[in-house]
């Protein structure tokens, strides 16, 4: 059964040669068809929750190891045992373990933070609810600041008839563009991290961008909620308040240090550089990313440790996204090594039409190509693998893309971040958020409802960033 599973696997892509022996991974070898693993990957995430959702609630982590058998056994046959091995090793220990434990640690050390209390959510002070939830979402990650700030900002909205607009607007702000000053704010950011860019390279350079973005969208907000605001006080009686107005206060205060402790442990990985390295299963791990990897798991455990389970209980804290999180990484880290390496081929790859794309008659980037494509595919597929595609297509080394080519790096960054606001399944934070709001009682719009309103708002600010900053 298993050399069967192998074989129908195999061979579709063991079509594209005349031998199964080993051979030179070259990525100007390699045909389309070994980026079918990967696209399928990314659309059944994209599609499964939506058509599938019970099976893929039980069943993701199938689906990801089935996809990425799907490019590993072929590679394997084609490529040899040694190769497989050396390649899936290389992406796993030295960008998908750091990776996840970062994740874990945000979200770990964010969930054991609650704010307790309520506020009326007048226009003035919901605007200001949103503007500390995008600036969070830098420090804690558009994770940990969605669900930190999210049931705040329903509390205060639970006795107005029109408030999805709320929700919908903390989407575009909190969950998506706020993460976009740190690489802790949003996965694609620590993804190039990891691949060389400076910590606050992405700060001073995403600045600006993410500035006006985020002043438009606070501003068109506040005239929203104003006009829903006042409607709602003329047109309809007003609804019994099931959250009374109540003093704020904070739970779990210490996790705000701790979060103080992962910006610092990242930090230390990107500013010391001790040329110590560690042969790990015949690869060199550097002294100051295992540091940094254990610093963050300590800094977890000692939020497990630190925080009374009572603000767990009242954040409904759980490992359920985190371990889907990992799973489904799995699957797309092992699978988009061809893409990569097609797109590394450049011109001489089976992915050619693509570069061509983004480039102009003199081989130079078109950036705002760059910031569509990135953006467009991050709207649709999860935004973290759809900028280490670009990443790659751009060159893939950090230094040009920090200096020489630095607009093009903040087009692929600003793409992948802004754009992942503009469906419910550019980022994982936008369902999570969805389904608390309606667990509420919100009446969120659909999938193409919520279309309806990101196309009308967001698309115009992204135009005027295009005019702005990719002319």
């Amino acid at each position: 059964m298993t050399r069967r599973l192998a074989f129908v696997l195999a061979t579709p892509l063991l079509l594209l040669s005349p031998t199964t022996q080993a051979a030179v991974f070259d990525g100007a070898q390699l045909g389309l068809a070994w980026a079918v693993p990967f696209v399928g990957m990314l659309l059944s995430i994209a599609l499964c929750p939506l058509f599938m959702s019970a099976f893929w609630h039980h069943h993701f982590g199938k689906v990801a190891a089935f996809w990425a058998l799907a490019f590993l056994l072929p590679f394997t046959l084609r490529f040899g045992m040694d190769e497989a091995l050396s390649q899936a090793s290389h992406t796993l220990l030295l960008e998908y373990v750091p990776f996840i434990i970062v994740l874990w640690a945000l979200y770990t050390i964010s969930g054991g933070i609650c704010v307790r209390g309520n506020l009326h959510g007048t226009p003035r002070r919901n605007t200001a609810m949103l503007a500390l939830g995008t600036l969070l979402a830098s420090i804690m990650g558009t994770t940990g600041a969605a669900m930190l700030m999210i049931r705040p900002v329903i509390r205060a909205n639970d006795n107005r008839r029109h408030n999805a607009h709320v929700i919908i607007f903390f989407i575009f702000l909190v969950a998506n563009a706020g993460g976009a000053l740190t690489p802790l704010g949003d996965p694609p950011l620590f993804l190039g991290f990891l691949k060389g860019v400076d910590f606050f390279w992405t700060t001073w350079h995403l600045l600006a961008p993410t500035a006006l973005l985020c002043g438009l969208l606070l501003a068109l907000f506040y005239v929203l909620d104003s006009y829903f605001f006042h409607r709602g006080q003329e047109e309809y009686p007003p609804l019994m308040d099931p959250t009374p107005d109540s003093a704020l206060r904070i739970d779990g205060k210490r996790n705000f240090l701790l979060l103080g402790g992962v910006v610092g442990a990242v930090l230390m990985s990107g500013l010391w550089r001790p040329g110590v390295h560690f042969q790990v299963l015949g690869l060199e791990v550097e002294l100051q990313n295992v540091i940094r990897d254990g610093l963050l798991i300590v800094l977890g455990l000692a939020s497990l440790l630190l925080t009374p389970k009572s603000v767990r209980v009242a954040n409904d804290f759980n490992w359920g996204p985190i371990l889907e999180v990992a799973k489904l990484f799995v699957g797309i880290f092992l699978t988009i090594i061809p893409v990569i390496a097609m797109l590394r081929a450049g011109p001489a790859g089976a992915l050619s039409g693509v570069v061509a794309l983004v480039t102009d008659g003199d081989g130079r980037p078109i950036d705002a190509m760059y910031f569509w494509l990135t953006g467009g595919l991050s709207s649709f597929l999860d935004n973290a693998p759809t900028y280490l595609v670009f990443f790659n297509l751009a060159g893939g080394d950090a230094q040009t893309l920090m200096t020489t080519l630095s607009p093009t790096l903040m087009a692929i960054a600003t793409g992948a971040v802004f754009m992942g606001a503009v469906t419910y399944i550019g980022n994982a934070p936008n369902f999570m958020v969805k389904a608390i709001a309606e667990e509420r009682g919100i009446e969120m719009p659909s999938f193409f409802g919520y279309m309806a309103w990101s196309v009308a708002l967001l698309i115009p600010c992204f135009l005027l960033l295009t005019w702005v900053f990719f002319p």
